[in-house]
């Protein structure tokens, strides 16, 4: 499989996530991820080239939703991602491409 841009990846599938930027992050962009939230356990973000740390505000929705949040470069998400995959875990991810 291959995709050019960004990939929103959840336990039903994979899309193409129109998110360019970290700067572009917004509720409507994760809408998606918090409709599937029975669904997950884990949900990791990768941020493009340059690490980010999430706002407090999206940090305490990931909370609400039982959701646990890992930001970091997109690289090392696709990684893990495809690890936590490997052990049957419950994840997402957005991976903004870089």
């Amino acid at each position: 499989m291959s995709h050019r841009g960004s990939l929103l990846c959840l336990p039903d599938g994979i899309w193409a996530w129109p998110v360019t930027d970290i700067a572009e992050l917004t509720d409507d962009k994760l809408a998606p991820v918090f409709a599937r939230a029975d669904d997950l356990d884990f949900f990791l973000l990768g941020t493009g080239p340059m690490a980010w740390t999430m706002p407090e505000r999206l940090r305490r929705r990931f909370r609400d939703a039982h959701i646990s949040l890992e930001t970091m470069t997109t690289g090392p998400a696709v990684r893990t991602y495809n690890v936590m995959l490997m052990e049957s875990r419950r994840v997402g991810a957005g991976l903004i491409a870089v």
